[in-house]
């Protein structure tokens, strides 16, 4: 129990760290939780559950599209500007720290839950699907994007990884909600059926120096992986690793970096009793 303890403490320093709305913003990858909220069918009146929503990925496009929309992430400075990112798109959400692992809500409570690039990192993976099966009600809806182990991320997140601390050892590999066979597993005897698609979202950088740049400074695993390795004086070696990294997903000789990064639509619905 105190190593999770531990653990949730570090997530929380990390995503905390670096800029995670300017990245998405630098991105566009906001447009993939407005994705999200449409495949999921969100609706006027709808209740709905945004897990791990970071500055309100599928929040704030559920919010718009007319549902009552609770936000609940690990890390208050990520709500916080989820908070500011709703004001302004002039949309009223719920916004609730808490755990994946352990929503702070009663068994049936939401027709939608949602998670964008969420709950891929919580550290428990079937914990986490259980929880998200046991708040929606029966007939409920359920739409989860994640990255593919087989796409340009993750490439990113293996490039990444050797210069990374070590996960403690009951921590799920996050790239596995990006494979179908594994998020079947993880909702068997939940009530979910389950259907999949493989989408796509062009990255675009002005540079390979402007990508990783963004990257490790933006991006809090990277970012405060960047910290350590300047301390350590690893930093040459892991600038080097993800410059040939990018390099590879753009091979053309012009200065603009694009490249298609493919995740996983995972879309459920609930049995109704």
């Amino acid at each position: 129990m105190q190593q999770l303890l531990d653990h949730q403490q570090t997530q929380r320093h990390t995503w905390a760290t670096g800029d995670y709305d300017a990245m998405m913003r630098t991105e566009g990858l906001y447009a993939v939780g407005a994705r999200l909220s449409r495949a999921a069918e969100v609706r006027e009146g709808d209740t709905v559950l945004d897990v791990a929503c970071g500055t309100g990925n599928a929040t704030i496009p559920a919010a718009q599209a007319g549902g009552r929309v609770t936000g609940l992430d690990l890390t208050p400075e990520l709500l916080a500007v989820a908070r500011q990112r709703a004001d302004q798109a002039g949309v009223e959400v719920e916004l609730q720290e808490g755990d994946a692992e352990q929503l702070p809500f009663d068994d049936a409570s939401f027709d939608v839950a949602l998670s964008s690039f969420g709950c891929m990192f919580a550290p428990r993976h079937e914990i986490a699907a259980g929880e998200l099966a046991r708040v929606l009600r029966p007939g409920g809806r359920l739409g989860v994007v994640a990255w593919t182990p087989e796409g340009a991320m993750g490439d990113f997140f293996r490039t990444a990884a050797p210069h990374m601390p070590a996960p403690p050892p009951f921590v799920d590999p996050p790239l596995a909600w990006g494979q179908e066979d594994d998020v079947r597993e993880l909702f068997e005897g939940t009530g979910l059926t389950l259907r999949f698609a493989r989408e796509s979202w062009t990255i675009t950088h002005d540079s390979v120096e402007a990508a990783v740049e963004c990257y490790t400074t933006l991006f809090g695993p990277l970012a405060t992986a960047r910290q350590l390795a300047e301390e350590e004086g690893r930093w040459p070696a892991f600038e080097a690793d993800l410059t040939a990294l990018f390099e590879r997903l753009d091979p053309s000789s012009g200065p603009v970096v694009e490249f298609p990064a493919e995740y996983l639509v995972v879309l459920g619905a609930k049995e109704r009793t």
